[in-house]
Parts: structure tokens; sequence; C-alpha cells
């Protein structure tokens, strides 16, 4: 079998620790506040929502996957709680950091950008279910895109709303999900030159080191995956 490299996003990270430390505190907390006379102080009430904060971050943390990317030979496979894509390596054009004009300067968006050769193949592996979660969790980012292209305020509506139907180069037609985000997909690719979107929050790494990971598993996947493993080996 090929090696594999799994990728550990910051998003799942120190989940546990988040709710060992809550519980303790908030445990500790009530037993001082029980056994002590007098009313709960100001200090106490900030100190108990402070670890129940805790628990709720860590609880959401557990949700995450434990590793969210997986470096293949031949395919890179995304994880979400709701779901996966995989995109193959021969379908993979190139990766970089989407950029928006402002003024004469550019603004770089806090994701890394995927170019596809075919969006037909992308398309009909993803399910509905992650590609609706994924239109919700990134249109923050593509409204800052519309934004910079938009600034008098008159934007193409099918930029703010996805159409539900959506006919792909090949002839295949999508309808629903799949076919918002298809449109999406088109509408961020005419706007930043990138078929899909990742979020700074879902890498292991700041977005320039992941996009040169991603460009060196195309040129050489082997090579990149067997480094990358003697590296964490070595740490």
């Amino acid at each position: 079998m090929s090696d594999i490299l799994n990728i550990r996003a910051h998003a799942s990270r120190h989940g546990i620790e988040f709710l060992l430390v809550g519980g303790i505190g908030l445990t500790f907390i009530m037993l001082f506040n029980l056994l002590r006379p007098g009313e709960i102080s100001i200090i106490e009430i900030f100190l108990a929502s402070s670890c129940i904060a805790a628990i709720f971050i860590g609880y959401l943390k557990t949700q995450e996957p434990y590793f969210s990317f997986t470096f293949c030979e031949d395919a890179l496979i995304y994880r979400h709680k709701v779901g996966y894509w995989q995109l193959n390596r021969e379908n993979f054009h190139h990766s970089g950091i989407p950029k928006v004009e402002q003024g004469l300067e550019y603004l770089e968006l806090n994701a890394v950008g995927i170019k596809l050769n075919n969006i037909d193949e992308f398309l009909m592996q993803i399910q509905p279910r992650i590609a609706g979660r994924l239109l919700i969790e990134q249109r923050h980012l593509f409204m800052q895109v519309v934004q910079k292209h938009c600034k008098n305020g008159d934007c193409p509506s099918e930029w703010l709303i996805e159409d539900t139907q959506y006919t792909a180069p090949s002839g295949q037609r999508y309808k629903g999900l799949i076919a918002m985000f298809a449109n999406r997909t088109q509408h961020l690719g005419q706007l930043t030159g990138y078929d899909l979107l990742l979020p700074a929050n879902v890498l292991d790494t700041d977005i320039w080191q992941f996009s040169a990971y991603l460009n060196r598993w195309k040129l050489n996947p082997n090579e990149f995956i067997n480094t990358q493993l003697h590296k964490n080996v070595n740490r």
C-alpha cells in the first residue's frame, strides 16, 4: 500500500483539555460556594461562566474530525463533521491564495484556493449535506470577494443567491444543493480564479505553507508524503 499523510486541523486541537479545565474549574467553584456561607459573588459568577464557555468550546472541538485532510498518492480527502469530499490528483490544477482588488492593493482571503481541471468530476462525488454546509460556512469569505467587486452596491443577483439549477460544461445537469454549490464555485472562479476554498481554521499551518504543500503534492506526491512523514517522526 502507498503511504498516506493525515493532517490534523487547528479547530480540533485541545478539545479534551478545554473540557477538563472547564469541568474541574466549574466543580471547584460550585463546591467552594456550597461550603462557605454567603451569597455567590460577581467574581464567582464570572469564573463559572468562563468554565461553562470552556466546556462548550471543548465540546465543539471534539465534534470536529480528528484528521481534516488525508494526502494519498492519487487523491486528497477533506473531512468535515457532516461528511467529506475527495479530489483526484489528476483533477487538481494548482492552489494559491485568493486575492481581491482593494484600490491599488490586493486583499488576501484567509483561505487557500484550489483550481480544478474538471468541475463536473468533483460535483459527481460530493454529497448534498456537506455541499450545503460549506455554502453556509464559507459564505463570509465569498461575500468579501463580492463586496470588493460591487463597490457601488449594484451586484448581480446570482452572486448573492445561488441558483438551484446548474448545467456543467459536459452537459450534466444538477439540482438542489449540488447545483447551488456548483454555481458558487463558478462565481468564485470568475472572481478569484479558484473553484474551491479551504479556510484557515481547517488547516494545520498557515495558508501560504499549506498552499505550497498542495502544489508539492501535485508535482510529486510520494516524495511530498514521505518527506512530511519523516518530519513528523523526528518531531
